[in-house]
Parts: C-alpha cells; structure tokens; sequence
C-alpha cells in the first residue's frame, strides 16, 4: 500500500507542477496580447513565489499539527481553483492576483510529500520513495511544454488554465479516498506496517512525547538554516528551467514554437529518470552499509556540481549541443533531489516535526524560485537581452549549494529501532472487520 500511497503523491506532486509551469509556457503568448515588457515578465514568473514561499512554514506547522490527510486535498482544492481563474485574467494585476493565490495553494505539497514518506517508509527507503513523488516535479514541467501549447494552440492559453484547474479537482477526490495513517490503513498488513516501522529511527525524545519541538529551537538549529540555505542556491539554479527556459529558446535561441513543442520537453522527460536514479543510489549506499551521511551526500554534491554545465550554454552556437548541455545540467539537477528531500526526516528532532522541518527547507527553495525569475528578467532588461549573466550566475549556484550540502549538512546516525511495538496480525483483522 505505501507504493499506492507515493504514487499518489507524485501525482499530486506532478499537478502542481504542471500549473506552475504553465505561465512559462503561456507567457509568450499572454505578453503579445497584454504587451507584457520582458522585466515586467520576470515579475509575473516569480508572484507565484511569493505567497508560496511565504506559505512554506506555516504549511508544515498545520501538517504536524492536522496531517496530510486534512491538509493535502485541502490545498489542491485551493490552488485548482485559482489555476482556473487564470482563464479571466484581463491584464498584468489580475495574473498577478492569481498567482499570489496559487501559491498559497501549493505551499503545503513538497512538506506534505515529505510528511507522507515518512510515515510510510522506513528510512532505507525514503529517498527512492522520494524520488518516485519528485518524478512529479519533472513530469508535471514535461507535460506543460506540449499540453499548453497544443491546448493554446487549440483553443487559447486561457482553456489550458482551466483544463489543468480541472485536474487538480479530480486528485483530490482520490486522495480523499485513499489516504490513511498506516496504523488506521484497512489495506495495510501487519507485516507491512512492521516493515515500515522496522528502521524508521525515531528519537527517544519522539518517541516519549516531546514531540513538539518549538519553533526557536528550529530556528537556532545550524541544520535547519543548512538546509534552508542549500536549497536557495539550489533553486536560484533550478528556477530558471521552470520560468525563463521556453522564453530563452524562443526569443534567445530562434527555436521555432513548432521546434520547441518538439524538443523543449527533453530536459525534463531525463530528468525524471535521474530523479528516480538518484533515490536508488542513495538508498544503496544506505543498504550496504555506508553513512547516512555519505550515502545522502554523494548524489547531492555530484549531482549540482555536474549542473553547473549549464554555464557553458551561451556559449554554444550549436542548438543541439545546447539541449545536450541543457539536458545533462538538468537531469544532474534532479539526481540531487531525493537525497535532498529525504533529510528533513533525517535530521529532525522528533518524527512529529518532519513537516515544520520540510516547511523550513522549502522556504529555501522558494526564495530562490523568487529571487530567480526577477534577477534574469532585470538583467535581461539592461544587458540587452543577453542571457550570458544569468546562465552563468546559475553555475555557480549550483556549485554554491554543493558546497553547502558538502561542509554544513550533517546526518546524524540515529539508533535503529528495530524492536518498535506491532499489533499482531490478528488483532488487525478484527480491527478491520
């Protein structure tokens, strides 16, 4: 039942992305009809973020607090509709106003994600789950490229926001459905549920009810403002393929939009099996024996310093060694990201606070998200549409947050607890009958 459970989440995961992504590729289009300047565009890119990073800690707070069974449907409820709405946007304010909401929607989805693993999953398995929920990420961003653009070109970018609304609002009738704590789970066996107690390595703190850590004691924790700070620089690289790519090619690059509907999605289709190659890698080196520690830490460093290729792209004149180097710079970006996604769990005081941990490595992310689309698009503006400064800024990022995962994150060893209580199989039966 767990694997049902992630694969729910990566669906989730994979809507959320495709709403997000959306504007990008709506955004050639939308600034022809509303005379949309390229500075005013990176406004519009980085609102989204605003609201979603602002939302970030808050989300995990309600998620240790209510759980990812009240939460989830919730905000995929929320952000549906507001991706919906976008189809009445009459001009600059009213785009930005839905997407201020669309953020607030979304906050919660990667620290519910999160939230979800580790419930469900002992720890050796957690990154590999968590690359199955990221793979939403990349599908979600590949499937914008074409489903926008022939959804734009069918009818108008106006229908592609409501189709994508629309299913949002079915997810969360699944979800609602499906989803239990794995103690409450009428499909979960007692072997299962053992399996998944099995290493799950929580705290004697957690386990005896000093559950709820306070917020000051996060807040003057070095881990949790490392993981914060990695994913800023992380995502100050990784926004860029989910704002400025399709407008780079477009307008920078000469791809015709026929071409980029073609091949514009590459990147990302790679990217989700290297999303899924990083979990694996990480989850056997955990297997066999090595460090949580270095078993996290090699896909995440390796991983973003191979990124960092992407500094070589303005200056390749071939378009196909271009989306060659697009392509390694962005599947090596994933690599790092199950790994990435599972330490909240690994260096959280108690289990019960996973969620507010996640919230605050997600804020990370979306200060870069937020930072990012603004930066390119006033550069853009005073460097004469030159994409050089932003490409290269990129580069070092990703070699910034490597270096930060590097020297600052520590995964502490935490004692197995292979010996966790486990109501007998019996029992469980009755209870579900």
């Amino acid at each position: 039942m767990r694997w049902t459970i992630v694969g729910f989440s990566a669906l989730g995961l994979t809507i959320a992305y495709l709403d997000r992504a959306a504007l990008s590729v709506a955004m050639p289009y939308m600034s022809k009809e509303f005379h949309i300047s390229s500075a005013m565009q990176g406004v519009l890119l980085s609102a989204f973020f605003w609201t979603y990073a602002l939302f970030q800690i808050p989300s995990g707070w309600l998620l240790d607090r209510f759980g990812p069974r009240v939460i989830y449907p919730i905000a995929v409820g929320w952000w549906s509709i507001w991706t919906a709405l976008m189809a009445f946007a009459r001009g600059i304010g009213s785009v930005i106003v839905f997407r201020l909401g669309l953020g607030i929607g979304e906050a919660p989805v990667q620290p519910a994600n999160i939230k979800v693993v580790s419930r469900w999953f002992p720890r050796r398995e957690r990154a590999f789950a968590s690359s199955l929920f990221d793979m939403g990420q990349q599908i979600g961003t590949t499937l914008s490229i074409p489903v926008v653009t022939a959804l734009t070109l069918f009818g108008g970018w106006r229908l592609a926001f409501v189709v994508i609304g629309v299913a949002g609002l079915l997810w969360l009738v699944g979800w609602a459905a499906v989803y239990r704590d794995p103690e409450e789970h009428p499909r979960v066996s007692a072997a299962e549920l053992a399996h998944i107690r099995s290493d799950q390595a929580a705290t004697a703190a957690g386990e005896s009810g000093d559950a709820d850590v306070p917020w000051r004691e996060l807040l003057g924790d070095p881990q949790v403002w490392a993981l914060t700070v990695g994913y800023v620089f992380r995502s100050l690289a990784g926004a860029f393929f989910l704002t400025w790519y399709p407008s780079y090619l477009l307008d920078d690059r000469g791809f015709s939009e026929a071409d980029f509907g073609m091949v514009g999605w590459i990147p990302s289709l790679i990217a989700i099996g290297s999303t899924v190659l990083g979990g694996i890698v990480s989850d056997r080196m955990l297997a066999s024996g090595r460090s949580p520690n270095l078993a996290r830490k090699v896909p995440i460093v390796s991983g973003l310093g191979l990124s960092a290729c992407i500094g070589f792209a303005p200056f390749i004149e071939s378009n196909l060694m271009l989306m060659v180097v697009l392509t390694v710079s962005s599947a090596a970006h994933s690599f790092a990201g199950a790994a990435i996604l599972s330490l909240p769990a690994e260096v959280a005081r108690s289990s019960e606070c996973v969620g507010a941990v996640a919230g605050f490595q997600n804020f990370g992310s979306q200060v870069g998200n937020l930072l990012s689309p603004i930066a390119i698009g006033l550069f853009l503006a005073s460097s004469n549409g030159s994409y050089v400064g932003p490409l290269l800024g990129a580069a070092a990022s990703c070699l910034v947050s490597a270096a930060i995962y590097l020297f600052w994150v520590r995964v502490k060893p935490v004692a197995l607890q292979d010996d966790l209580p486990v109501e007998p199989a019996e029992d469980r039966e009755r209870t579900t009958s």
